[in-house]
């Protein structure tokens, strides 16, 4: 297997398949020929892997699936229109028929919110631990209607980290698939699967594509999991519409063992609902991936620099992030993350909400918005913004005080950051 730097610029794409195109081809069209009946046949019932309509199948999209298969070195993936699709059609493929997913309770905003109160109208039910730091707790909500264990790797906003050899090991001893959000980390900083991880989910629109450009998302199968007949029916059950030559009903397991995951959201959830990536975004998140080793350890040098900072202005009350000097992660990211935590971290900013709109509109080179990962550095409220739709107690529990300002670490100068940062303190509290 070629090095990562190798396959994030040359995996999945043989320029003499696509007219000895240099760079990928933006395939911009709705279909494709299907040449004859006999070949027709064989693209639907899955003989045959070529594009046939863009909705489930692009020749672009798939050089991106390709892409980050090899970097997380995965069994199988599906790119789909945003992180949140990926998120959601995971759940809700895995809990089709009810059950419930176990979760850490300080995760993104959005996911939290649709995980208290809009999966639970479709059946699936989440559990929030207890104590999410703790792999036990996870283990203690698990029962027999459990179908998986839910985490992100670095946590947003609170740049936490969890044990995922540990839950991994627990999630295998009752036989339920471990889910990790690898958005933050990136493949460049963490493979998960390498950790015990079964289903890997990214936010494409982070630092995956990294230029804040796209909006885009993948579901990742590392191959290995062996899912359960009795808990998952729904991968084993046979239908006509995955049929073979002959007219056989198959499931998505007779059609991929290794991943019916996966099989099973192109063939329905794809196809059924509709959260298809376009090429032309699919284009821009693989040549955003040719720059991510790049781009990914500077952001992080940035963030390690902007932590140690932040830790010498009395105006700030907190520093969350993973090495910084009174964090309990040290350990885990020595472990884990061998090339650096990440580019997330959040502070508190001791001062009014007035103090904090002059701090942010005196800042230069941090540009106010919701995003991560990309090229330029980003600042926000997040209890205002991106947590915004949990209530208080939600907020409470995830560990997200009512000061916390997050910080997505850019490319530019850190020294620059640096000064942009102490200027606005020493402005706003002269």
């Amino acid at each position: 297997m070629a090095d990562f730097d190798t396959l994030r610029i040359r995996a999945g794409y043989d320029p003499t398949e696509h007219n000895n195109s240099v760079n990928v081809p933006i395939y911009q069209t709705a279909a494709f020929e299907l040449g004859s009946l006999d070949r027709a046949e064989a693209l639907w019932t899955l003989e045959q892997d070529d594009a046939l309509y863009t909705r489930v199948g692009n020749p672009t999209v798939a050089i991106l699936e390709q892409r980050l298969k090899a970097l997380d070195g995965a069994h199988s993936a599906l790119a789909l229109a945003s992180g949140m699709a990926a998120i959601s059609y995971t759940i809700l493929a895995l809990t089709e028929g009810g059950g419930n997913i176990i979760a850490s309770n300080s995760i993104y905003g959005g996911s939290e919110d649709a995980f208290a109160h809009f999966f639970p109208r479709f059946g699936a039910n989440i559990k929030f631990v207890a104590d999410r730091n703790d792999p036990k707790s996870y283990e203690a909500e698990i029962d027999e209607n459990t179908r998986g264990i839910y985490i992100e790797t670095i946590s947003n906003p609170n740049a936490e980290l969890y044990d995922i050899e540990a839950l991994a090991e627990i999630a295998h001893r009752h036989h339920i698939p471990l889910i990790v959000d690898n958005t933050v980390a990136t493949p460049y900083l963490l493979n998960p699967i390498k950790h015990g991880a079964d289903i890997v989910i990214y936010s494409a629109t982070k630092a995956l594509g990294g230029h804040g450009n796209a909006i885009a998302g993948a579901v990742l199968e590392s191959g290995d999991f062996v899912y359960d007949r009795d808990k998952y029916p729904q991968f084993y059950e046979p239908s006509y519409k995955i049929k073979d030559r002959q007219g056989n009903r198959r499931s998505a397991y007779d059609v991929d063992p290794k991943g019916p995951l996966g099989i099973h959201l192109r063939a329905y959830y794809l196809e059924f609902i509709g959260a298809a990536l376009g090429p032309f975004d699919a284009y821009l998140v693989i040549q955003g991936l040719s720059t991510i080793s790049e781009r990914v350890e500077k952001q992080t040098k940035n963030a390690e620099k902007i932590a140690a900072f932040l830790e010498t202005r009395k105006e700030v009350s907190f520093v969350k992030y993973p090495t910084a000097k009174n964090s309990r992660y040290k350990e885990l990211a020595a472990k884990y993350f061998p090339k650096g935590a990440g580019y997330l971290l959040s502070f508190g900013f001791d001062g009014t909400e007035e103090q904090l709109d002059r701090f942010i509109r005196h800042l230069n080179y941090f540009s106010y918005h919701v995003n991560i990962g990309d090229v330029r550095s980003l600042i926000v409220n997040s209890p205002k913004t991106t947590h915004a739709e949990l209530d208080e107690e939600h907020r409470r529990r995830a560990g997200i005080e009512d000061n916390l300002v997050r910080i997505s670490a850019g490319l530019e100068n850190a020294d620059d950051l640096i000064s942009d940062l102490r200027e606005a303190f020493d402005e706003v509290f002269a």
